[in-house]
């Protein structure tokens, strides 16, 4: 059995390579291979006010700006998840998802979930073809959305 450093008072880092992702559809858990993009920004508003004695400008939060979420998973046959979901896209008509992504322990069991709101694909990218290549074939999804939350279990 592997020392989780509890015997010591230690606590370890999360190892980052078991996680799941729930689209928001029927099927509860999708496998991916990487998952690129979970940030936040806040937007900075510098002011002055004109009282100040200071000759610089306070710095204040502004807007928070969330990027977009970069996912790359395996082609599966007849698995069009992500270009049916883009197909759903028409102008101004978005169907917009609640994405849950969540970090895993040995067991299973979630450890961190970062949640999405209003979620919806603006870039989905195939697989590259090569007839002497040996790898496995991979789609990158891009998905845009408006909040990021993050919990601990």
């Amino acid at each position: 059995m592997a020392d989780d450093g509890s015997a010591q008072g230690a606590t370890w880092p999360l190892p980052k390579f078991r996680f799941e992702v729930d689209l928001g559809t029927e099927l509860k858990s999708v496998a991916f291979q990487e998952i690129s993009g979970l940030d936040a920004e806040m937007q900075i508003i510098e002011y002055r006010k004109s009282n100040s004695p200071l000759f610089s400008t306070e710095k204040m939060p502004g807007i928070t700006k969330y990027g977009n979420v970069t996912m790359k998973r395996g082609v599966f046959k007849s698995d069009n998840t992500f270009w049916d979901w883009q197909a759903q896209i028409s102008m101004n008509t978005i169907k917009r998802r609640v994405i849950v992504i969540r970090l895993l322990d040995e067991k299973g069991k979630v450890t961190m979930q970062w949640t999405l709101n209003n979620a919806w694909p603006t870039k989905i990218t195939g697989t590259d073809l090569k007839s002497d290549g040996n790898e496995v074939a991979v789609d990158t999804i891009e998905i845009a959305h408006e909040q990021l939350t993050v919990t601990n279990a």
